[in-house]
C-alpha cells in the first residue's frame, strides 16, 4: 500500500497550498505555475491535495470519466449510450494523472486505430493522457524541460475544455477539463514569456529558512515513515476541514459579488504594473472570487484583490528573461488608492450637486 502524506501537514509554502486550492474551486482559473528549488514539497503537495479531494460523479464504464450531469460535454461514446438511453453512474476518485517528460503528441492527444475502423466497421480511440486527465488533477514535473510544441497543445486543450483528434478524415473528439499543475526548478531553465502567461497562477517557492520550522520538517516525516497509519489519522480532522471548504467554496462562487470599483481597481492595477493583455484581468478576477468563496465570504473586497495579485502577476511582469518573480506591494496599495481617491471624488462632486439641487 502507498500512503499519501497528508496535504495540512506540509510546514509553510501557504502561498502555494492556496493556488492548488483555488484551482479546484474553480479550474477556469486555469492552473498553476509553481517555480521552486528541489526538495520544496512541491509533488508531495499534489499527491496530498488529490488525496483529500472528494469522489466525482463519472458516466459508468467511460474511460474519460464524462460527467453524467452535463450531456454538453460527453465524449463521442456517451453521446452515443445516451441516445440509446444507456447512461448509467457510478463514482470515481479523483486522480493525479502525471505527464512524462518525453511524451509524444500521440502520447498526449491519443490516437484513433484506423486498422480497427476498417476490420470491424468500429470507431475506435486509444486513450491518450488529455483523456485520462479529464475531471482529474494533470501533473507536469519539470514543465520547462517539454518541448514547447507539447505545451501548446496541453494549453489549448485546457482553455478549450475539449481535445479533438482527426486523422484520414475520421475525428473523435472528448471533454478535457483538468486542473493543470507544472512544476519547474528555474536553474533548469525557464518557459516562453507567451507560455508563462498561459498558467492562470504562477508562485515561486524556496526552502524555509527558519531554524524551527525545518526541525518541524524533519520531525513530521519521521513520525510519518514510522507511523503512516497513526500520522495519516492524526491529520485526517485537518485534511476534513480543507475538503469541506472547498465543496463549500465551489457551492457559492457562482453567487460571490465583486463590485464596480474592484473591478476598477483590478484594470488599475494591470495598467500600473504594464501587463501585456487583458488574461491578468480576467484571471484575477476569478482568483479573487474564489479567495472571498474560500473564506466563506460574499462579496470581494480590496483584500482578496491584494492576494491574488501576488499568484497572478508576477509571471506576467517580467520583462527581461533573469527577472525575479515578485509584485511590488507599494504599486498594488497607490492604484487601490487612486481608485479609492477617485470614487471618494465622485461622490463628493455628487453630494455637492445634490446639495445645490435642494437650495
Amino acid at each position: 500500500m502507498r500512503y499519501i502524506y497528508p496535504f495540512s501537514a506540509i510546514v509553510g509554502q501557504d502561498i502555494m497550498k492556496k493556488a492548488l486550492i483555488l484551482n479546484v474551486i474553480d479550474p477556469s482559473i486555469g492552473g498553476v505555475l509553481i517555480r521552486g528549488e528541489k526538495g520544496t514539497a512541491k509533488s508531495t503537495a499534489v499527491r496530498g491535495l488529490a488525496a483529500l479531494l472528494h469522489d466525482i460523479k463519472v458516466v459508468k464504464g467511460c474511460i474519460f470519466n464524462c460527467d453524467p450531469d452535463d450531456p454538453s460535454t460527453y465524449c463521442d461514446y456517451c453521446n452515443e449510450l445516451s441516445i440509446n438511453g444507456q447512461i448509467s453512474t457510478e463514482y470515481k476518485k479523483m486522480k493525479v494523472v502525471n505527464l512524462p517528460v518525453g511524451s509524444t503528441e500521440d502520447r498526449v492527444v491519443g490516437t484513433i486505430n484506423i486498422e480497427k475502423i476498417l476490420s470491424k466497421g468500429e470507431k475506435s480511440f486509444e486513450q491518450g493522457i488529455l483523456g485520462e486527465a479529464n475531471r482529474a488533477i494533470l501533473y507536469i514535473d519539470e514543465v520547462n524541460l517539454l518541448s514547447d510544441h507539447i505545451v501548446d497543445i496541453i494549453l489549448d486543450a485546457a482553455a478549450m475544455g475539449r481535445n479533438y483528434i482527426e486523422r484520414d478524415g475520421i475525428s473523435f473528439s472528448h471533454p478535457s477539463k483538468f486542473i493543470l499543475i507544472g512544476t519547474m526548478n528555474p536553474e533548469e531553465g525557464d518557459l516562453r514569456p507567451q507560455l508563462l502567461d498561459r498558467f492562470g497562477l504562477c508562485v515561486e517557492i524556496k526552502g524555509i529558512k527558519d531554524i524551527d520550522l525545518r526541525i518541524e520538517v524533519v520531525k513530521l516525516r519521521k513520525d510519518f515513515e514510522n507511523n503512516p497509519d497513526k500520522f495519516i489519522k492524526k491529520w485526517s480532522k485537518f485534511d476534513t476541514k480543507i475538503q469541506k471548504d472547498i465543496i463549500s467554496a465551489k457551492k457559492i462562487l457562482h453567487k460571490i459579488v465583486i463590485p464596480e470599483q474592484i473591478l476598477r481597481i483590478i484594470a488599475q492595477i494591470s495598467i500600473d504594473l504594464n501587463v501585456d493583455g487583458h488574461r491578468a484581468d480576467i484571471i484575477m478576477e476569478k482568483t479573487a472570487k474564489a479567495i472571498a468563496a474560500y473564506h466563506g465570504k460574499r462579496e470581494v473586497s480590496e483584500s482578496e484583490i491584494r492576494e491574488a495579485a501576488r499568484m497572478v502577476l508576477p509571471h506576467r511582469m517580467r520583462k527581461n528573461p533573469f527577472d525575479e518573480l515578485h509584485v511590488e506591494q507599494d504599486i498594488i496599495e497607490s492604484s487601490i488608492q487612486k481608485i479609492k481617491t477617485k470614487s471618494d471624488t465622485v461622490n463628493d462632486i455628487s453630494d455637492l450637486k445634490f446639495s445645490e439641487k435642494k437650495k
